[in-house]
């Protein structure tokens, strides 16, 4: 456990910097290249302009698949199948891909304050904390390692198609709606992307240290 969670540290530091300097330097960016920064806040002066009720109901669904509520409730469900199994290895990654996207996603939001999109937006939040997209984050980390578990326990080409399906569909529809709500910019969104895949790889490596320490240690004990 203490080889998971020192990796699991260590990886999220440096997916925190990473994501701290990106967003540093994509101010700067925006700041000295006014035509970048219009044809980033165009895209959600299109979406604004093209707006409906129909696509304003599925954007909401988009946002709430990544939400505060359906997000602990989906990692809630899968620990009361894990737990009582003792599928430690599968709660606890389930349980930290998110903490780390989470983390990542707040410390940035800490240190690289970026104004949302100029058009009206249909949620209340913090005017100044557009980058990253933390719904299109979480999204990734969730649905995607869920995908990947499935694929990788069936281990099938169907199950394998299904899971593809699934982190590139469910992130794509949660980012549109993010953008098309007015919270997010298209590089926020991409940036997202960025972090629910390393918050992926993070735990992923965690996983396979706290493995291969696990098989040595039994090698040890069983060799005395």
């Amino acid at each position: 456990m203490l080889a998971f969670l020192g990796t699991l540290l260590l990886g999220y530091l440096a997916l925190a910097t990473l994501l701290i300097a990106l967003g540093l330097a994509l101010n700067a960016l925006l700041g000295a290249t006014p035509g970048f920064a219009a044809w980033d806040e165009g895209i959600n002066d299109w979406l604004a302009a093209h707006r409906t009720t129909t696509l304003e109901h599925a954007s909401w669904i988009g946002s709430t698949l990544a939400g505060g509520v359906v997000i602990p409730a989906v990692i809630g469900l899968f620990l009361l199948v894990f737990l009582p199994q003792r599928h430690w290895r599968l709660a606890a990654f389930v349980l930290f891909v998110v903490a780390v996207e989470s983390a990542t996603y707040r410390v940035t939001t800490l240190v690289v304050h970026r104004d949302r999109p100029t058009v009206h937006r249909l949620e209340s939040l913090p005017a100044d904390a557009s980058f990253p997209s933390g719904h299109t984050a979480a999204s990734l980390a969730l649905y995607g390692g869920l995908a990947l578990l499935l694929a990788s326990w069936a281990r099938t080409r169907a199950t394998w198609l299904l899971a593809a399906l699934v982190v590139l569909l469910v992130p794509a529809f949660v980012a549109w709606s993010r953008m098309y709500r007015g919270m997010h910019h298209l590089t926020d969104s991409l940036a997202g992307v960025l972090v629910g895949i390393g918050a992926l790889c993070v735990t992923v490596f965690a996983a396979r240290v706290a493995g291969a320490t696990a098989e040595r240690r039994d090698g040890f004990e069983s060799g005395a």
